[in-house]
């Protein structure tokens, strides 16, 4: 087939072999991974992106090889084509040529908005976000396997519904990709709080507002880290909204989102562990109260330069999807749902062993394997082996779901402000020590938020019933020292 002289030239036929190439190359993965089920995100990534723009760039190869075919004969004084455009169809060589170009351009179009279409739904899916960069992604996507948002696209809360958000999302991702190719990314990634958008936009798709009332129950198991794994029982009435369908926002946890109820605050900026400014104000009435640290107040002019944050879910949710367990969490989990046995001093040894930190993942599993077998065999010889190796499964599964080291992150890098134990959370003011001009205080009164029905080990347990609520008892005597003080004092690096 005869085609403009113009076109037989090493480049034009280089792009054409390339555009060829890449055309059969798109087909054969096509036909891999819908006809015969097969492939994954590599695939994928060749598939939709990769392959399609190595084609692109073979198809303009060619008009640039002509353009330059054109020029060179034009120097040489020799003649390739008119100095204006003629398309002359009583010659075959145009009618070959127009031929090929509008077939070509039919098929190009097709193959594009597949294409396009394709490599949008695979840039959104979970595979792409989670798995392309192993390395990176592997703790996130980990926590977020384990969630209970595991059937939640990445996209539906990191980007949301929107042509503006997903272009802003896929210009951030541009730095991200630089980042990852350098090796320049940070580790821990940080928590994208800054860039995220409304809750209002994201997580109420799903989780209707208005309909955030009634109590929950809430039933917690722990293990002490003594030689019998003591159990305590603790079973909470969780006040997440008023005690009735028909009170709806009115008192309760999930007040601070009522929608005649505007909640600002300004915090440390790099985590939210600290907030010494808080400002209410009752939108239906116009009331305004603030709130500042009796402690460490700040100071006007960081006040004046500061800009106030909203409160919305994301500022106690903020681990929605991405939680990293502690220790003592993830043991006493496992503990409980029998995937660590309950055989001598297991908690206390396995806090033991989880405590330090690990420069690797193998080498963690290492000494966990290595400390179990070595401390059953000389302490307890007697404990089945097969009891043992569960134990030192259930330990390192935990591990590697939670703590991850070749990249930093661990639940003591994000820290989860969902309770008061591990972390400040709702203590962050919630603690006494916010007070305003007239002498209010943000109260710490643990009833606020929470009853306790019953609490115990299983064979010597206090109970109430519903409607009140028992004085908390800790698991070990320490002399009321919980009143004076807060949770996280001791429990955040409490095995540390």
């Amino acid at each position: 087939m005869k085609l403009p002289k113009s076109y037989y030239n090493n480049l034009s036929l280089i792009g054409t072999i390339i555009a060829g190439i890449a055309l059969i190359a798109i087909l054969f993965t096509f036909i891999l991974s819908f006809v015969f089920d097969e492939g994954g995100t590599y695939l994928g990534l060749f598939t939709y992106i990769l392959l399609p723009t190595i084609m692109v760039l073979g198809l303009l190869l060619i008009p640039i090889g002509m353009m330059r075919a054109t020029r060179r004969a034009k120097k040489r004084h020799e003649s390739l084509s008119p100095r204006w455009l003629v398309i002359d169809f009583n010659d075959y060589r145009y009618r070959n040529a127009a031929s090929i170009f509008i077939i070509g351009t039919v098929v190009l179009l097709l193959l594009s908005a597949v294409g396009s279409y394709e490599a949008y739904h695979y840039s959104e899916s979970v595979e792409f976000c989670g798995t392309l960069c192993h390395e990176v992604m592997n703790p996130e996507h980990t926590t977020y396997l384990n969630s209970s948002h595991a059937r939640v696209k990445c996209v539906e809360c990191h980007v949301g519904h929107g042509a503006d958000w997903y272009v802003k999302s896929k210009l951030s991702g541009l730095y991200q990709v630089y980042a990852v190719l350098t090796n320049n990314f940070p580790r821990p990634i940080p928590t994208p709080i800054t860039s995220l958008r409304p809750a209002r936009e994201t997580c109420e798709e799903c989780h209707w507002p208005q309909k955030f009332y009634n109590n929950k129950l809430q039933f917690e198991k722990h293990f002490l880290s003594d030689s019998a794994n003591t159990e305590w029982n603790i079973h909470l009435r969780m006040k997440t909204g008023g005690m009735h369908t028909a009170d709806n926002l009115k008192e309760g946890i999930h007040w601070h989102i009522n929608a005649n109820v505007k909640i600002e605050y300004i915090a440390s900026p790099a985590d939210k562990e600290s907030i010494p400014w808080v400002r209410y104000t009752n939108l239906e009435t116009g009331d305004t109260t603030l709130y500042e640290d009796t402690f460490m107040p700040l100071e006007p002019e960081e006040i004046a330069a500061a800009t106030p944050r909203t409160m919305d879910c994301m500022d106690c949710h903020n681990r929605p999807s991405h939680k990293y367990r502690l220790p003592s969490e993830f043991v006493d989990y496992a503990l409980t749902s029998g995937e660590i046995p309950n055989i001598p001093e297991v908690k206390r040894l396995a806090m033991e062993v989880l405590k330090d930190p690990y420069p690797t993942t193998d080498t963690a599993l290492l000494v966990i394997q290595k400390t179990f077998a070595e401390f059953y065999r000389d302490n307890y010889p007697d404990v089945p082996t097969s009891f043992v190796d569960q134990a030192i499964t259930g330990v390192t599964t935990g591990f590697k779901n939670n703590i991850f080291p070749e990249m930093g992150a661990s639940w003591d890098v994000y820290p989860d402000h969902i309770g008061h134990v591990e972390f400040n959370g709702c203590f962050r003011c919630h603690n006494d020590m916010h007070e305003s001009s007239s002498g209010l205080k943000i109260t710490k009164d643990c009833n606020a938020c929470h009853t306790i029905l019953m609490q115990g080990t299983p064979d010597n347990a206090q109970s109430t019933t519903l409607h009140e609520s028992l004085e908390f008892q800790h698991p070990v005597d320490i002399d009321g020292a919980w009143r004076e003080s807060l949770c996280t004092d001791c429990h955040r690096y409490l095995y540390l």
